[in-house]
């Protein structure tokens, strides 16, 4: 099992090397001067000069590429002489010194630096880590409530079979949740939900989960401002989980132990619920872990429709102003969910099922 789990995060952290590689070639071949962001384009040329030399832009792409790497890692080298392009600038970096290398190199412990906005100068470790928490709950109680409702739809779906019931369900998960773009949808439940009928649901089509009380002037958490949201986000993994669940529980009926429990004259609840379910919802916990992670970077257009201050909203506003470091930081952070999801459901596999541990 030891052997498994590490196989798993070997394979985690070759992705992970791979998607960095990729954003930063991607990023730098990229249109666009961050020293005109940064300056304006009336800058003078001593000044881009020495943006370009501060942000290392003036050195060959392999040693921009090898200084990104040493940014990101948790262990890495330095120089401890001020003005070197490999310098450990307190003002980067926050480390544990391991051991020196010669007279001015040192290799430390340290969290990986994202560098900082190219517009206000803030730490991208920052921003995200105002910004995650929103994303964050958005993605959960959106799953969360896809995962209870889709999971009792499907089994509905699946004893009431060919039924109007089962035919109208199909219907809204294939036309509405799985057809609709999320931005599109997003607008119509905003525009209907927030303005049309504003006086008769109260909701408020943009706002962010934290809000200043009126009384105490404090930070209160506002879920009233969560559930157009949620309902936008959470629909296509809703459609999802309500097919897989009927199609995998009707699958799991027709095996012999089912028939086996009917002639023994149990109850259909209690065949579904004891025998059947346990049995069907494997491929509904895979499509709902891959889910999770998807909603965390797929909640972009649903921020920005909603104006809900999170990762996504934040990207966006960095696409629009050319701003990369927060572009480049929160695709790493997406990626990094994506990997260690995975690997957390395939150890859990691996628990569950022996035989995976041995494919």
């Amino acid at each position: 099992m030891i052997k498994f789990i590490f196989k798993k995060i070997g394979y985690g952290v070759l992705v992970l090397f791979g998607v960095i590689t990729v954003i930063f070639f991607l990023f730098n071949v990229l249109p666009g001067d961050p020293a005109t962001v940064m300056l304006g384009q009336r800058a003078n040329k001593e000044a881009v000069e020495a943006v370009h030399k501060d942000l290392g832009l003036d050195r060959p792409i392999s040693e921009q590429y090898f200084n990104y790497l040493n940014d990101l890692s948790f262990i890495s080298w330095h120089k401890t002489v001020d003005k070197d392009f490999w310098y450990l600038n307190p003002n980067k970096y926050s480390w544990i010194p391991l051991f020196k290398i010669g007279k001015n190199s040192v290799i430390v412990l340290k969290l990986p630096y994202l560098r900082q906005s190219y517009i206000t100068k803030r730490p991208v470790s920052e921003i995200i880590k105002d910004t995650l928490p929103e994303t964050a709950v958005l993605a959960f109680t959106s799953i969360l409530i896809a995962s209870f409702i889709g999971i009792f739809l499907g089994i509905v779906c699946a004893i009431k079979k060919n039924s109007w019931l089962d035919k109208g369900v199909f219907v809204f998960a294939t036309t509405i949740g799985m057809s609709a773009p999320s931005y599109l949808t997003g607008l119509i439940i905003s525009w209907l939900f927030g303005y049309v009928l504003s006086d008769y649901t109260g909701l408020n089509p943009s706002g962010s989960l934290f809000e200043l009380d009126d009384w105490t002037g404090e930070e209160v958490i506002s879920f009233k401002n969560l559930i157009l949201p949620t309902i936008t986000l959470g629909l296509r993994p809703l459609s999802i989980v309500i097919q897989l669940t009927r199609s995998s529980l009707l699958d799991v009926l027709t095996q012999d132990y089912i028939r086996t429990a009917k002639a023994k004259g149990l109850s259909t609840s209690v065949i579904i619920i004891k025998h059947a379910l346990k049995n069907a919802l494997n491929p509904v916990v895979t499509a709902i872990s891959g889910w999770f992670a998807g909603l965390m970077a797929g909640a972009v257009f649903v921020e920005r429709v909603f104006s809900w201050k999170g990762i996504g909203y934040e990207v966006v506003e960095a696409l629009s102003k050319n701003d990369l470091p927060i572009v480049m930081g929160a695709t790493l952070i997406f990626a990094t969910i994506f990997v260690i999801i995975n690997i957390i459901v395939d150890i859990i596999y691996g628990v569950l099922d022996p035989r995976v541990r041995f494919k």
